[in-house]
Parts: structure tokens; C-alpha cells; sequence
């Protein structure tokens, strides 16, 4: 079977892991939601009662963490642990959500998540990986590489409407972890020179995934 790897990159709120999960299982390929495992991490540092910002303490509960290969890759069932325990619901929660911008954003955990990445997408043969550097840093030769985006207003609506919260809330939420995660010095949210642009702002989640599905083809993937 020839091996590929489709690359999803995106600002919060684009549609990344619907639609990425989605393309997954259309393909019968293996899955990847990079900012589950950053999530995960983040609900570590905050489960320690660790700063957010100091920098060493963070670094270090990432190092110790059980992450990475024990990240469930089967888009129908995938999943994400810490050290044995599953924590889909725990880091979708507020709390690691404010916090994961910063966590992310330590240099030392992003280049540990990284090295983990890069040997889930080595042992999986055929993968949809989705987060916010994987064209540029985590699979820079990734055999298709796709910028999600959609309008501010359309991703703020999106996401209040996913969480039932209040929309002036959520834009305010998203607008910050926009800027910290295209200001970061480690690992910014850039889109690659070579990423096809996907504005999803009018496009349903089947629409979209159709598109992907012709441009993975068109990418002889």
C-alpha cells in the first residue's frame, strides 16, 4: 500500500477536525488531531497546578507524560490518553482551553510533541493529520498539504454554536488564540507555500470533504 500523509492546517474554529476526521475515514486512511495532544498536556500542567507560564515545570510534565503512540489513530474511533486515562471529554473543557495557547507555545513540549507526531505519521502508512504546523514543521513533505480557513464571524459562530456559548465570548476567545498562535515564537500558525487554500466560510462539512477527496486524488495520493 503506498504510504501518504495529508496535512491540515487552519486557525480554531475552520473545521479542522470535523472535516479531517471525516477525509479519514472517506480514505480508509489513519487520523491525527495534533492539538488533542496539546490539549492533553495542557490538562496535565493545569491537573498539577503547574504555572501555564513557568516554562521549566511545564517542559518537564511534558517529558514525563505518557503521550504520543497511545493516541488513537482510527478516525472512527480515535482517541486521546495520558498516562493510560482517556481524556476526550476533560480537554475540551474551558480551563485547557484558555491555557493550551500558552502551553503549546513552550518551546521544549512543542519540539517533544513533534518528535511523538513524527512517529505516529511514520507508523501509520496512510494518515490525515490535522493541527496548526504540520505543512510547515511536523510533515513538511506531506503529499498534499491544505490551509483550512473560514471568515471570523463564521468560526465564532461554528464554535458557540458546538460549545452553547455566547458568541461575543467565543469571537473574543478565538480572536486571542489567534494572535498567540500566529505570534508564537516556536512553531507559528503560518500557512505553507505550498498549502492549498481552503475557505470553508459558505461550505458544508460534506462539501468541503468532497474537495479534499478530489485534491488527495489530484495529488496522486
Amino acid at each position: 500500500m503506498k504510504r501518504w500523509v495529508v496535512a491540515v492546517d487552519g486557525p480554531s474554529g475552520s473545521g479542522k477536525s470535523t472535516v479531517s476526521r471525516r477525509l479519514a475515514a472517506a480514505l480508509h486512511a489513519r487520523y491525527l488531531d495534533t492539538g488533542a495532544m496539546y490539549r492533553a498536556v495542557t490538562w496535565a500542567v493545569l491537573h498539577a497546578g503547574v504555572d501555564t507560564h513557568d516554562t521549566e515545570a511545564v517542559a518537564k510534565i511534558a517529558g514525563e507524560a505518557a503521550l504520543g503512540l497511545d493516541n488513537g489513530t482510527d478516525p472512527d474511533n480515535a482517541y486521546t490518553r495520558l498516562d493510560g486515562i482517556t481524556l476526550d471529554a476533560e480537554i475540551r473543557g474551558p480551563a485547557v482551553t484558555a491555557a493550551v495557547s500558552a502551553v503549546s507555545a513552550v518551546p521544549a513540549v512543542r519540539a517533544l510533541m513533534v518528535a511523538r507526531q513524527r512517529q505516529i505519521i511514520a507508523a501509520a502508512g496512510r494518515i490525515v493529520v490535522e493541527g496548526r504546523d504540520i505543512g510547515t514543521v511536523v510533515a513538511p513533505d506531506a503529499d498534499l498539504k491544505v490551509y483550512l480557513t473560514a471568515s471570523a464571524d463564521t468560526r465564532a459562530a461554528r464554535r458557540s454554536l458546538e460549545q452553547s456559548a455566547d458568541l461575543a465570548a467565543t469571537a473574543a476567545d478565538l480572536a486571542r488564540r489567534d494572535a498567540l498562535d500566529s505570534g508564537r515564537t516556536a512553531d507559528p500558525l503560518v500557512q505553507a507555500p505550498d498549502a492549498v487554500i481552503l475557505d470553508s466560510t459558505e461550505l458544508g462539512v460534506d462539501e468541503v470533504v468532497g474537495r479534499l477527496v478530489d485534491l488527495v486524488g489530484r495529488a496522486g495520493a
